[in-house]
C-alpha cells in the first residue's frame, strides 16, 4: 500500500506539473482556448490571473515530489497536508469555476489521499 501511495502522489504532482505548464504558458495558445473554452480575448485577458494560479498548481506539485524524497518522519504529514489542499483547492474551484475540476483535480487528489491514509493504517 505504501507504494500505491507514492504512486498516486507521483501522479497527482505530474497532473499539477501540467496544470502548471497549461496556466502558466499555454494559456493564450489555441490549445489553452480549446482546453478552457474561452475565447482568445478572454484568454488575454485573463492571462496574468491564469499564470498565478499556474503558479500555486507547481507549489503543489513541489509539496507532493517533497513528500515522496523526504524523510519517513516526515513524507506522511507533507503528502497528507498537501493531498488535502489538493482536494480543497478541486472542491472550491468545481464549486466556482468549473464541475469538471471536481474530476480533473479533486478527485485524483482524494484517491492518493485515501491511499495514503490506508497505507499508514
Amino acid at each position: 500500500m505504501p507504494l500505491a501511495s507514492q504512486l498516486l502522489t507521483g501522479l497527482v504532482a505530474l497532473l499539477h506539473v501540467y496544470f502548471l505548464v497549461l496556466e502558466m504558458f499555454l494559456w493564450a495558445t489555441p490549445f489553452g482556448r480549446k482546453t478552457f473554452g474561452r475565447t482568445l480575448e478572454e484568454q488575454e485577458a485573463t492571462k496574468a490571473l491564469a499564470a498565478n494560479q499556474g503558479l500555486y498548481n507547481g507549489f503543489l506539485a513541489a509539496g507532493l515530489a517533497w513528500s515522496l524524497f523526504a524523510g519517513d518522519a516526515m513524507a506522511f504529514p507533507l503528502r497528507f497536508f498537501f493531498l488535502g489542499c489538493v482536494v480543497v483547492a478541486g472542491i472550491y474551484g468545481a464549486a466556482t469555476a468549473s464541475r469538471k475540476i471536481l474530476f480533473v483535480q479533486a478527485l485524483p487528489g482524494a484517491a492518493a489521499l485515501l491511499v495514503t491514509l490506508l497505507a499508514r493504517g
